[in-house]
This record gives C-alpha cells, sequence and structure tokens, in this order.
C-alpha cells in the first residue's frame, strides 16, 4: 500500500475510533470499515499500531487479543447532569426512532398490498370481459328458454321408468333363455356354440350388448 493509502487509513481509522469511543479489535475495525472503505486486514492493523505508538489512540492486551480505544484525554468532563441529560436525549431519540420504525414498516405493509391490488386499468378491462361473458350466458339462457323441444319432468321420469322396467324384462327373458339352453344342451350331443350356429341364436356377447344400468 502506498503512503498516501496508509495516510488515509490512519486518518479513517483515527475518527472512527474518536467518534465510536468505544474498545475495538482490529477485526472490529477491519469488519466495520472494509465494505465502505476497502481496506485490507493488514493495512488495518498497521494502522492501529501506527496510532497506539504515536500515542493517539490506546491500546490493552486482553488474553492474546489487542483492543484499541480513543485517548480519553482529549475530551473534556462530563458532569453527571450532562450525563442524564445525555441518557434523557438517547432515550428520546430511541423512542422516536422506535416510532419511525414502526411507521416505515406498516407502509411496507400498505405498499405491498397496493402492489398486489389490480390497477384502475386492469379493474376496467376484467370488468370489461365479465359483461361480455355474461352477455354471452345470457344469450345461450334466452336460446334455450326459447326452445320448443324441451321434455318436461313429467316426460322424463316416464321414459326413466320405462327403461327401468325394459332392462328389468330383458333380464328376465335372458335368464329363462339361459335355462331353457341349458336344459336342452344337456341332452345335445354337441357344443353349446354348435347348437347355437345351428339354431340361429345371437347372444348379447355376439352382439357386443350389455343390459345398462337402469
Amino acid at each position: 500500500m502506498s503512503k498516501s493509502k496508509d495516510a488515509a487509513a490512519v486518518a479513517v481509522i483515527l475518527k472512527y475510533l474518536n467518534d465510536q469511543n468505544r474498545p475495538y479489535s482490529t477485526q472490529d475495525v477491519f469488519g466495520n470499515l472494509q465494505r465502505e472503505h476497502g481496506f485490507g486486514k493488514t493495512a488495518v492493523v498497521k494502522a492501529m499500531e501506527q496510532l497506539a505508538q504515536q500515542g493517539k489512540v490506546k491500546e490493552k492486551l486482553y488474553g492474546k487479543q489487542k483492543i484499541y480505544f480513543a485517548d480519553q484525554a482529549q475530551f473534556p468532563c462530563v458532569s453527571d447532569s450532562e450525563i442524564k441529560s445525555l441518557d434523557s436525549q438517547i432515550a428520546e431519540l430511541s423512542s422516536k426512532v422506535q416510532t419511525a420504525q414502526q411507521s416505515c414498516k406498516q407502509m411496507e405493509i400498505e405498499i405491498k398490498d397496493l402492489n398486489s391490488s389490480m390497477t384502475t386499468e386492469a379493474m376496467v378491462k376484467e370488468i370489461d370481459d365479465l359483461k361480455k361473458e355474461c352477455a354471452i350466458h345470457t344469450e345461450k339462457l334466452k336460446k334455450i328458454k326459447s326452445a320448443t323441444n324441451h321434455v318436461t319432468p313429467a316426460e322424463k321420469e316416464k321414459v326413466y321408468s320405462e327403461k327401468k322396467q325394459y332392462c328389468k324384462e330383458w333380464r328376465k327373458r335372458k335368464r329363462m333363455a339361459t335355462d331353457l339352453f341349458d336344459a336342452i344342451l344337456e341332452g345335445y350331443p354337441k357344443s353349446k356354440k354348435q347348437f347355437f350356429e345351428e339354431v340361429g341364436v345371437e347372444t348379447d356377447e355376439d352382439l357386443k350388448v350389455t343390459i345398462p344400468d337402469a
């Protein structure tokens, strides 16, 4: 890194430590400033060690880790009343921040609802499409009502009743014929198929028909 970049890193880190006025490790400072300023880890370590050697920041060893913080001698003494006043301001500002965050959250919800809602143009088109669809169904209903080939409920019931009766008779006659053929075939020397061919009987199976469910 060039001397100008070294000097820039030293100035930025010194200002950061003074502004924050709290203890930091070199890793903390690197992580907090790297994205904004692009300092490398080596440059941060070098700058903080230089600041400590120059007495511009204080350095303390905690275990195997060095901690750096602003020189408190440069700051004016603060009375208890001033500290209480600052605490009161901090509490007031924290309350305002919380209120602002809640307001932002509510606005985000409203924006999300608005983005998911239909626009006026889309609603007008949707209404127009629905009107056209209703008109088509209305025309179909009109044609159905004006038709002369309607089947009354009584006529429909009569057809179903007759169908049921015919199917019942069909089963009855098929059973009678089957019993009769079985009796004849007991003394018939040939096969059942040959008997049906000689007599000219066509079964439901031959014609591929089945008795409907009634």
